[in-house]
Order: C-alpha cells, then sequence, then structure tokens
C-alpha cells in the first residue's frame, strides 16, 4: 500500500525527528563523561522544563481536560525519567555506537505498544518487514559485541527500549487532540517542579572542571532531545500513524554510528554501511505495508 501525500509528510516530519533524536546518545555519552547521570537526567528535565513553560505561558494554553491528566503523566514518566535515565546509566558503560544498535529494536517494540494502546493494527507483511529489520540489527550488535556478554549497560538500553516505545506511543495519541509540541510542553512542564528539585539535590560540589564538550552534550539533549525534537515527532506519529512512523526509527542507530565518529572519536566500519543499507530496505518495504489505525 503506497502512503498517501498526508502520510508522506507525517513520515518526512519522522525522518526529521530521527535525525534529530539520533544526536542523543553521542551528547549523551559526551555529558556522563563529566556529569553524574542522575544529575544529567535532571537537569536536562529541568531545563526543558523550562522552555516548555514558557511556551505555553506565552500561548495562554489552558490546562488539558482532567481526563488526559492520567495519559500525559504516564507519558512523561517514560520520556522525561524512564528513558533519559537509563540511556544515561548506559552510557556510563557502553559506547554510543553499540547502544545506537541496540536501539535498533525501538521501532518494533513502539508497534507493539501502539498495538496494545493506540488502537493500531499492523499487517502481517508490516510485521515481517519490521521483524527482519530488527534482526538485521540484533546480528549487527552480536558481532559488534563479539563474545562478550551482555553487562548492565545492555540491559538499561533494553529498559530504556521499553520506556521508549510507550513514551513515543503515549505521545502520539495524545498528539492526535492536540499538536505535538503542545504535547512534549505539558509533559516537561508537569515534571517540572519534581525534576527541579532533583537536579538541586544532585547538583555537583564543582563545575570548575566541567569540559565544553559536556556543556555541549548537556544542552543538546536539554533543548533538543528532550524538548524541540518531541515537536517534530510527536507531529508526525500523529498524522502518519504510531507504528508506521515509528519503524523510521530502524534508521536511528546508523544515525548513531555516523555521528559517534566525529563526536565520541569512535570507528565507523564498512560492515556499518552494509547493514545500514540493509536496514533502509526494510524500512522501505515496511512503509509500503498496510497499518489500519483505530
Amino acid at each position: 500500500m503506497t502512503p498517501t501525500s498526508h502520510e508522506k509528510l507525517g513520515l518526512a516530519l519522522g525522518l526529521a525527528g530521527v535525525l534529530l533524536f539520533g544526536g542523543t546518545l553521542p551528547a549523551t555519552r559526551l555529558a556522563v563523561a563529566a556529569f553524574d547521570p542522575l544529575f544529567l537526567s535532571a537537569a536536562r528535565a529541568t531545563i526543558a522544563g523550562l522552555a516548555g513553560l514558557i511556551f505555553l505561558l506565552a500561548t495562554r494554553k489552558p490546562l488539558p481536560p482532567p481526563a488526559t491528566w492520567s495519559e500525559f503523566t504516564l507519558a512523561a514518566v517514560c520520556t522525561i525519567i524512564g528513558f533519559p535515565v537509563l540511556m544515561a546509566l548506559a552510557m556510563v558503560s557502553v559506547p554510543a555506537a553499540h547502544g545506537g544498535v541496540v536501539l535498533g529494536v525501538l521501532p518494533l517494540a513502539t508497534a507493539a505498544a501502539a498495538a496494545l494502546i493506540a488502537h493500531e493494527r499492523p499487517s502481517a507483511g508490516f510485521w515481517l518487514a519490521s521483524l527482519a529489520g530488527a534482526a538485521l540489527v540484533l546480528i549487527f550488535v552480536l558481532r559488534q559485541s563479539g563474545a562478550q556478554a551482555a553487562g548492565p549497560g545492555d540491559l538499561y538500553l533494553l529498559g530504556t527500549v521499553v520506556a521508549g516505545a510507550f513514551g513515543y506511543t503515549l505521545s502520539g495519541r495524545l498528539s492526535r487532540t492536540r499538536p505535538g509540541w503542545e504535547v512534549i510542553c505539558w509533559q516537561v512542564a508537569l515534571f517540572l517542579p519534581l525534576s527541579a528539585l532533583a537536579a538541586y539535590a544532585l547538583w555537583p560540589h564543582s563545575l570548575a572542571n566541567i569540559p565544553a564538550s559536556a556543556w555541549a552534550g548537556l544542552l543538546y539533549v536539554s533543548f533538543i532531545s528532550q524538548f524541540f525534537a518531541f515537536f517534530v515527532f510527536n507531529a508526525a506519529m500523529a498524522i502518519g500513524g504510531v507504528s508506521r512512523v515509528g519503524q523510521l526509527m530502524l534508521l536511528q542507530p546508523f544515525v548513531i554510528v555516523a555521528l559517534a565518529a566525529p563526536v565520541n572519536g569512535e570507528p565507523i566500519q564498512l560492515v556499518t554501511l552494509a547493514y545500514a543499507a540493509a536496514v533502509v530496505a526494510t524500512v522501505a518495504i515496511g512503509q509500503r505495508m498496510r497499518v489500519t489505525r483505530g
């Protein structure tokens, strides 16, 4: 089934979101070299929360209906606490490129979450394409890891996948009835008191020796990863559907690998490019498969 022009707009926005989110792991890797991962997670949520509050006040947005508060809270738990905290803990012990390929199973997890809570029904062909893409990514991970067993970093990454899948799905469902930027603004603003209190409690003893690269990583994950990227990706999911747009996340591992070379000094291998081409093919096939939206 060929996507409509409306769905193509959603896919274009989704691709832009993938590129923006692709910088998250390399930036987090830079930041945790100097900042405690828990402080980093609290600080990014605080900065994003202040930005979100300013946007909401400037646009004079009314409070969301009380019936949606529980959904906003659950989405925020996933996107503001679960995903960033687990990712930051993982980046303490694993390279950004390795983390990126583990996140390759995120689209499959997002499709499963969409089927559970967003009433989307991907076709068998869509599932097969997603499984093929996820299998390619997992083979890539095994090649990269060699004989090394999965450690705590990989377990944190798997938790990141679960939190991300439900966070994206809930945010995408909320974005069907309001702009995507408003959804993330309410999420970060809702948790601003908690995140600010946590940032204060975890404040480093000294900021004098923090390198510029760590500050750059903090600013990126605060303004882009935790805030602006959701403007784009939430809108994409509302237009194109959670499952279909979420499948574009299969491309994110290779965005991360490409960025990890200049940002983190991690080398790119030719085999990575071959796997990237194969995953792109599965995404192209999957985009032509039917996804029924409830």
